[in-house]
C-alpha cells in the first residue's frame, strides 16, 4: 500500500482519529513533493540490514539514528510528549522518520496553510524539510516505533508556531514560490 494523505476537516475531535474532509480531498506524493515532503517505501522487518535504507543513509547524509517506541507503556512522560509533539512547530533541520512497526500522523501545512494529514505505517520513510510548520500524533491504535535519523547530531529543538521571522522558515517559503 502506497502512502496516503489527505486534507483534513477542521474539528477539534481526539487528535487520534483521520479527520478526512466529506467527501474526501486526497493529496498525491507529487503534491507533498511540491512541498518538499518525500517518502520512501521500505522493508521494516530487515531496517537493521536493509541495504536500501543504507544507501539513502549514505546518499542524504543520515549519520546519527535511533530508535523511540511511542506507546503508554514504553514512553516516559507519554501524555505530555503526545501533547507537545502535536504542537504545531518547525526544526531548523529536516526530520526524518522512519515506521518500524505501528501507526502514526504527520500533518503539514501546504501553500495556503491547510493542513494535510500524512498516515504513516510500518515501512514508510518520509522527510519534512527544515522550516515546514507541522506536527505528529498517533493514531487511534496509540502506538509506533520508529527510527529518528539525523545528518550529523540530533537537534531536538522545536520553534512553536507563530516563527515565520526564522530564516529557515523565510528559506522554506521562498522555495515554494516556484512550485
Amino acid at each position: 500500500m502506497s502512502l496516503e494523505a489527505w486534507y483534513m476537516d477542521s474539528s477539534d475531535e481526539d487528535q487520534r482519529k483521520p479527520h478526512r474532509l466529506d467527501p474526501n480531498q486526497p493529496v498525491s506524493l507529487d503534491r507533498l513533493k511540491e512541498l518538499g515532503v518525500f517518502h520512501w517505501k521500505l522493508n521494516a522487518d530487515i531496517y537493521e540490514t536493509d541495504p536500501e535504507l543504507e544507501q539513502i543513509r549514505k546518499e542524504q547524509g543520515y549519520s546519527y539514528m535511533d530508535i523511540i517506541t511511542i506507546h503508554k507503556d514504553k514512553l516516559p512522560n507519554y501524555e505530555d510528549k503526545l501533547k507537545m509533539f502535536f504542537e504545531e512547530h518547525l526544526h531548523l533541520d529536516d526530520e526524518i522518520r522512519y515506521i518500524l512497526d505501528g501507526r502514526a500522523y504527520f500533518d503539514v501545512r501546504d501553500k495556503e496553510d491547510r493542513w494535510i494529514r500524512i498516515a504513516m505505517r510500518k515501512g514508510d520513510l518520509i522527510t519534512l524539510p527544515a522550516g515546514i510548520y507541522h506536527r505528529f500524533t498517533l493514531d487511534e491504535t496509540n502506538y509506533t516505533k520508529a527510527m529518528r535519523l539525523f545528518v550529523g547530531e540530533p537537534v531536538w529543538k522545536a520553534y512553536n508556531r507563530p516563527a515565520d521571522d526564522f530564516d529557515i522558515r523565510q528559506k522554506y517559503v521562498a522555495s515554494l514560490q516556484g512550485s
